[in-house]
């Protein structure tokens, strides 16, 4: 076990917080493995009734995977990326399965790999602090965690935008955009938490939970489904330059920042992930990706920029979209031969 997740029993309660702070509770493979032994664990133990997932510190649950360790790792050949991809992912699929009540505390700063841990879970809250993300574009990479098929069943064409800009969602978002289930105040919060340490979660909600913060985007919904209904992202972006709507030219410069392989290849990660029938295929598909991103030089590019250098100056390559081929885009979901997932044939607890 790592001291960078603690664990705790209270009450009826197993309680899981991430205790990286500093690193705003970003995960290393250490806590991803001891995560999961955790809850296998509490799923056959009478004892505990419900699991609540928190993060320490101020600032939110989790930031994602700690990027700068990947980056390192792809830079040496990209092995223990994949091994993190690999046990992320099986993480993911057992806490969407997972036979227990599992609440996920999404305040503050949920990103990345902090959605894969709450997005999936039975109960997932947002408070006013909550920020929500998938912002892998910004890193020349694609949204991973489940976090393709949770975007392409949202409202409409909210979840390619949300995708392609990498922009945050706050928790009348996250709600209307199905990455969360209820509202909590923040003062509430941990009155909330601590009653489940003998309430039943349901229980718990009806008692705590608040009327959720109007949702930004629904009032955006015309520009955005009509914008991004487009079956390229260059003419997503002609669209959106062509709308007349502060906020679509925003989005429009948002996108053409990104990395422009990144950018096809989420479009049509989204595409095909709506027609996908469960969270593990999505999951399989997701892995590929991300191992095909290992090998691409965007994503090490991507972080660089934004982690390592702080120069917010990435060097793309290719540099245009119109550079990036359907070949460059289909070589992202090839098979991998003995390298593959196989959540989906293994589905179930």
């Amino acid at each position: 076990m790592t001291t960078e997740v603690q664990l705790h029993r209270d009450g009826r309660a197993g309680r899981i917080v991430l205790d990286r702070p500093r690193a705003l509770n970003s995960l290393t493979h250490g806590m991803l493995t001891a995560v999961r032994e955790t809850l296998d664990s509490w799923a056959e133990d009478d004892s505990v009734a419900t699991v609540v997932l928190t993060g320490a510190g101020e600032r939110g649950l989790c930031a994602g995977a700690d990027i700068r360790a990947i980056h390192d790792d792809a830079k040496a050949g990209g092995a223990g990326a994949r091994a993190f991809f690999r046990d992320e992912y099986r993480l993911n699929a057992l806490i969407a399965r997972y036979p227990k009540p599992y609440v996920a505390v999404m305040d503050g700063i949920t990103m990345g790999g902090g959605v894969g841990l709450s997005a999936h879970g039975g109960l997932r809250i947002v408070t006013e602090r909550s920020t929500v993300a998938m912002p892998e574009t910004r890193i020349g990479l694609v949204p991973d965690v489940g976090g393709s098929l949770l975007l392409a069943r949202a409202p409409g064409e909210l979840g390619t935008h949300l995708g392609l800009t990498a922009a945050s969602m706050d928790a009348g978002d996250a709600l209307l955009c199905g990455f969360a289930d209820h509202f909590v105040p923040g003062a509430r919060l941990a009155a909330f938490t601590a009653a489940l340490a003998t309430a039943d979660p349901a229980e718990a909600v009806r008692e705590f939970a608040a009327p959720a913060p109007a949702a930004g985007l629904a009032g955006q919904r015309d520009w955005i489904d009509s914008c991004y209904a487009a079956g390229t992202v260059e003419e997503i972006v002609e669209r959106l330059l062509a709308a007349g709507v502060p906020e679509a030219k925003e989005a429009a410069e948002q996108i053409l920042a990104k990395s422009p392989t990144a950018l096809k290849v989420t479009l049509a990660a989204l595409r095909r992930a709506r027609g996908l029938d469960s969270l593990e295929a999505a999951l399989d598909q997701e892995y590929r990706v991300s191992c095909a991103a290992l090998d691409a030089p965007d994503l090490v590019e991507g972080i660089r920029a934004q982690v390592v250098d702080k120069d917010r100056d990435p060097h793309w390559s290719p540099a245009t979209l119109a550079e990036v081929s359907a070949a460059d885009v289909d070589r992202f979901f090839a098979p991998r031969g003995a390298d593959e997932l196989g959540l989906a044939r293994t589905a179930g607890w």
